[in-house]
């Protein structure tokens, strides 16, 4: 089996405001360090042009969102053309008046957007009231067509969800992008920080393991302060990974710091893990019909 090396890359990212042109300035110069150490795909993390805006219910934070195509598109649609690379960015769409999504666009080797996925499992938990926002995607789990193959792009609370990310595989996604947002609220202690890391990572790592994919995962880093007087805003935990198709750590940012990832993949191993671990072949299909029921009486 011959093998077919790609080179994949993140940015983990803070935010301390939203002046979108600094942010993506920012956002600019990782994706050229990482280009120019030969990555051909590279990940941005969930809403990386503004600041997290979700902490509160606020009307005014509809102006942040704009049209696909729209200014965003063109900054990073340049980028990529500029660099010759797989781009997967992240923003607020404003798809029509009332109508919101938070919506990735991957853009390949050219200032053309290649596809987009709407974030199709919206929360609504304490600091992150998305669904004020976010009108849950319809564009389903279909995996985007790229010069570097199929990805299958989800959106950070789509990574909790099994289902999600095996429709994508089912479809042929080759790797799993997951651009995410999450962190701790400033009254957990501890101990409750790392089950909460723990179950974040082994969650993803899981589904790397069940498709036999490639996960590559961006989360946001920094300190949010809440808009709302009490609420101790949220410290976004980074560690940003990437794993390979048995779910093995191939790299790992740490919890505060800006920082990129690059690692060069083996795409081969994929169809060697997928010979030697049939999960597909195995799956009972004649016996799930239940999984689309919301729970079993």
């Amino acid at each position: 089996m011959q093998s077919t090396s790609l080179k994949v890359g993140l940015v983990q990212q803070a935010v301390a405001d939203n002046d979108k042109a600094t942010n993506w300035q920012k956002s600019a110069e990782q994706i050229a360090s990482l280009a120019a150490e030969g990555c051909e795909c590279i990940l941005l993390q969930e809403l990386h042009s503004t600041l997290y805006f979700c902490q509160q219910e606020d009307t005014d934070a509809f102006d942040l969102a704009e049209p696909i195509p729209g200014p965003a598109t063109d900054f990073f649609g340049e980028l990529a053309a500029k660099h010759n690379i797989v781009l997967v960015t992240s923003l607020f769409e404003k798809r029509g008046s009332g109508l919101y999504h938070n919506t990735a666009v991957v853009f390949d080797r050219s200032k053309e957007i290649a596809g987009k996925y709407r974030k199709m499992h919206i929360p609504d938990d304490p600091g992150f009231y998305e669904k004020f926002y976010f009108t849950p995607g319809d564009m389903g789990f279909t995996p985007i067509q790229t010069s570097i193959g199929k990805l299958g792009v989800l959106v950070c609370w789509d990574q909790w969800y099994p289902e999600a990310a095996r429709l994508m595989a089912m479809a042929g996604a080759d790797l799993l992008f997951y651009p995410t947002a999450i962190g701790w609220d400033m009254r957990d202690d501890e101990d409750e920080r790392a089950r909460q890391f723990g179950a974040w990572q082994t969650i993803q790592r899981a589904h790397a393991v069940a498709n036999s994919v490639p996960v590559i995962v961006a989360n946001r880093t920094g300190f949010e302060a809440s808009p709302v007087a009490g609420d101790p805003g949220i410290q976004f935990w980074g560690q940003s990974f990437i794993t390979g198709p048995q779910g093995e750590i191939l790299a790992q940012a740490d919890s505060d710091s800006e920082q990129t990832l690059s690692v060069e993949l083996d795409m081969s191993r994929t169809e060697a893990v997928k010979r030697i671990w049939p999960y597909f072949r195995d799956r009972r299909i004649d016996a799930y019909d239940e999984l689309t029921k919301r729970w079993r009486d």
